[in-house]
């Protein structure tokens, strides 16, 4: 599997032949819309920032179980307030590759849902926003992040979205160096423990 990040919550995730996409955004958003296009698409909130979907794609927006092409999805509704006042906002539990992939989109609320915390049994890799101004800050997305005891944290929706300072103040200097891209698989997560990952845009 490997990740890469193309700004705001927007993530590509490949593996084998197929590719998913995390929050595109659309062309309204400030954010710079993607060149390429994904086998699925989740959207965790209807915002320009977020919906940016290509039609040819499999979207998923919203709370539910779904399958595709050998992923499953799993999506819970949870609360933002990115846009103004208090909104909707679906986190999704990925499956694939025999890891469980956790993307918190524009979470608020760092209280997660029972339904949502009993689908959370072993989390492999968490997305969690840490940049303020609608969504966690970087202490509450912190403390979450460690409530999860993810192998792998990989911090979002701050360049250009929130809080300037707080990649500083989410990993507490702890993080490594940002990489361009991610490679990893299932076997490679035994000797993680709450690893803090920052992927460059």
């Amino acid at each position: 599997m490997v990740i890469t990040h193309h700004g705001g919550q927007c993530f590509k995730v490949s593996f084998g032949d197929t590719t998913l996409l995390f929050d595109p955004p659309h062309k309204d958003s400030k954010l710079s819309p993607v060149r390429f296009g994904a086998d699925i698409t989740l959207v965790s909130k209807q915002h320009p920032d977020f919906n940016g979907a290509k039609d040819d794609s499999f979207v998923v927006n919203g709370p539910g179980a779904y399958e595709k092409n050998g992923v499953a999805i799993r999506g819970y509704l949870t609360k933002s307030e990115h846009g103004g006042p208090e909104g909707l906002n679906t986190m999704y539990v990925v499956e694939l590759e025999g890891m469980t992939l956790v993307f918190l989109g524009a979470l608020s609320d760092d209280n997660i849902p029972a339904d949502a915390r009993e689908a959370l049994d072993e989390v492999d890799i968490l997305f969690v926003p840490i940049g303020g101004a609608g969504v966690l800050d970087a202490d509450k997305a912190h403390k979450l992040a460690v409530k999860l005891e993810a192998s792998v944290i990989i911090p979002m929706h701050y360049e250009g979205m929130g809080d300037k300072d707080a990649l500083k103040v989410f990993t507490k200097e702890g993080a490594e160096k940002p990489t361009d891209k991610l490679t990893i698989k299932k076997k490679d997560l035994t000797d993680k423990k709450g690893d803090i990952i920052v992927l460059s845009v």
